[in-house]
């Protein structure tokens, strides 16, 4: 919205209501569901959906910050417990698990050519440091082989999902990709 001023509460309800309903909407039927559709999904009226998203892009790009806004909180609760790094594939199982579920909207705006925008890239670049300092804490404490980074933790969680929807299993094959990691 570009205002610094904070939301009023039915404001925010309202903010989230159409969130969850674009994210269904497009997960189901891809983004040629009209703004329109998803305020009558999310029970409140086109002006409601046009104030806070005037467009189709600004509200994709408001899904995809606040997955990502989500995934860095995890990775954070994470980082800051105090099992030294045995919640890592903990956290990657179930990353795995939630991302399997949401593939369907991430091809969606794939396939439909649309790129995230500065505040996803913001989201991205947040949960990148959180999650490098995760893996590092996963490797200081032994579970974690030495010799990966995080861009080689994203291409692992890539596979496993890939792995998983070839398979077309929940989370043993997952596993076996994950595994890779371990020393």
């Amino acid at each position: 919205m570009g205002s610094a001023r904070p939301l009023r509460a039915d404001a925010r309800r309202n903010r989230e209501r159409i969130l969850e309903a674009a994210r269904e909407a497009f997960a189901a039927e891809g983004v040629s569901v009209s703004l329109d559709e998803i305020a009558r999904r999310a029970g409140v009226g086109p002006g409601t959906v046009h104030r806070h998203f005037p467009t189709k892009k600004e509200l994709y790009e408001a899904i995809v910050a606040a997955h990502l806004d989500e995934l860095r909180e995890e990775t954070e609760r994470a980082l800051n417990s105090d099992t030294g790094g045995a919640d890592f594939f903990a956290f990657l199982t179930g990353l795995v698990a939630r991302a399997h579920n949401k593939q369907d909207l991430t091809e969606a705006f794939a396939a439909a050519g649309v790129e995230p925008g500065p505040e996803a890239q913001r989201a991205a670049g947040e949960l990148r440091q959180v999650f490098a300092a995760l893996l590092r804490k996963a490797q200081q404490a032994g579970v974690v082989r030495d010799d990966v980074d995080a861009d080689d933790v994203q291409a692992v969680v890539v596979a496993a999902l890939a792995a998983q929807r070839y398979r077309n299993e929940d989370q043993r094959i997952a596993d076996l990709v994950l595994n890779c990691l371990r020393p």
